[in-house]
């Protein structure tokens, strides 16, 4: 915990610092939710297509889904959401011409969420 899921576009991947936006990503949370920042693990899912409205062209995505245990208050969920796309706004440069669709989500975990580290 957390679990942190980064989809982006393909087109972003030489614009995208994503291991910039992830160590600052794990900062902000530990700061924000009072995690613990080796507990923090996010993966980033590389998305080919991407189709907005009509249009296959001209647009790229970023979609940040942050999972906690459960006890988080709305007022905490919603500073992470905020920070996490102002982070995004700091780590995502798209090309020229190029509109960039940003967003994220805070859920909490599953009750039946488990882990274990060797």
């Amino acid at each position: 915990m957390p679990q942190i899921t980064v989809d982006y576009s393909t087109s972003l991947a030489d614009t995208f610092d994503r291991r910039g936006f992830a160590v600052a990503l794990h900062a902000m949370v530990v700061d924000t939710a009072a995690a613990k920042s080796d507990a923090c693990k996010t993966r980033f899912r590389p998305v080919e297509d991407v189709v907005v409205g009509s249009e296959e062209s001209g647009h790229a995505l970023v979609h940040v889904s942050l999972a906690l245990l459960a006890g988080r208050t709305v007022e905490t969920k919603a500073a992470l959401t905020e920070r996490t796309l102002g982070l995004v706004r700091a780590h995502v440069k798209p090309a020229e011409g190029v509109a960039l669709h940003a967003s994220a989500e805070v859920r909490d975990l599953d009750a039946s969420y488990e882990k274990f580290v060797d």
